[in-house]
């Protein structure tokens, strides 16, 4: 069932069962920081999440070791960049020219090349219809299918899309078992790419997206909706967490408490202000992504 802030959405996602999670434990994030002194192989392989990406880490260093040793060395630089700095939208982008050009539809890490809402939904004919009725429409449509999709008021993504493009990227924190994983948030255009933070550490400016939410602002005007669905990796992510996700972009962008919107601009513009545990504090204080937290066994007396 969808939380709270995704019923206010019209947000859903058809989830799947799941084992139970077992104790959280407070990670500190990969990020630049908090990386510390040491090499930057071992520093990676220090991260509780080295483990998920060690095959194509161990690919890469083998099959071209040189391209592994710059990216280590350019770990260091890193640090003079903004925080979350990444270029996985834009990366997205050439993948799908390059795509185009052999005839392909699908971008890497197999993404739908050109989603447009024409190739979801009949616009002509749904213009005939209701807001209520095409909210109505696009629901049953993704209730069947294990993904993450929203009917946004205009009122609500205007406001989104507005703080988007002043503050275009933002650090994300994702329950895990292990704690938690951090995510980038990037916007291009109307799509919002997330990638891990340490596949960007590992990849560089060629990390590819892990999520995508796909925003449909065409009946924005009209209707006063926009639509949204997205597109996931399902070798990182499952729906409950890309659900937690894209709920989180309502929470940061689109809240009207001025201290949580403040993250987002510290972020953007003052990166050696930034604290990650404020994102933490946040999440853990709206409630989000409490299903994916593994209920604590209290202590015997």
């Amino acid at each position: 069932m969808a939380g709270p802030l995704l019923q206010a959405w019209g947000l859903g996602a058809a989830l799947r069962s799941r084992a139970a999670l077992r104790p959280l434990g407070l990670l500190a994030p990969p990020c630049r920081e908090l990386a510390g002194p040491g090499s930057g192989e071992a520093a990676l392989e220090e991260n509780p999440f080295y483990g998920k990406y060690r095959h194509k880490i161990q690919e890469l260093r083998r099959s071209s070791p040189d391209v592994f040793e710059s990216r280590m060395e350019k770990r260091n630089e890193v640090k003079k960049q903004p925080v979350g700095y990444s270029k996985q939208g834009e990366f997205i982008k050439c993948m799908e020219e390059k795509a185009e050009d052999v005839g392909t539809k699908t971008s890497k890490g197999g993404f739908t090349k050109d989603k447009t809402l024409d190739s979801i939904l009949n616009v002509e004919m749904v213009k005939e219809k209701s807001a209520e009725e095409i909210k109505q429409i696009w629901n049953e449509y993704f209730s069947a299918k294990d993904t993450v999709y929203a009917v946004i008021p205009a009122e609500k993504f205007d406001l989104i899309w507005k703080r988007a493009q002043k503050c275009p990227s933002f650090l994300y924190a994702l329950p895990r078992k292990e704690g938690y994983e951090f995510f980038v948030g990037q916007w291009s255009g109307t799509e919002l790419h997330f990638t891990s933070l340490i596949n960007i550490q590992t990849q560089g400016e060629t990390a590819p997206s892990q999520l995508v939410l796909y925003h449909y602002p065409e009946l924005q005007e009209e209707k006063g909706i926009v639509l949204m669905t997205a597109e996931m990796d399902s070798k990182f992510l499952v729906v409950h967490e890309a659900q937690c996700l894209a709920n989180q972009v309502q929470l940061f962008y689109a809240t009207d408490r001025s201290q949580t919107y403040e993250l987002v601009e510290t972020f953007n513009h003052r990166s050696n202000e930034f604290k990650y545990m404020s994102v933490i504090a946040e999440l853990e204080q709206s409630g989000l992504g409490r299903e994916l937290r593994p209920a604590q066994v209290p202590d015997k007396p």
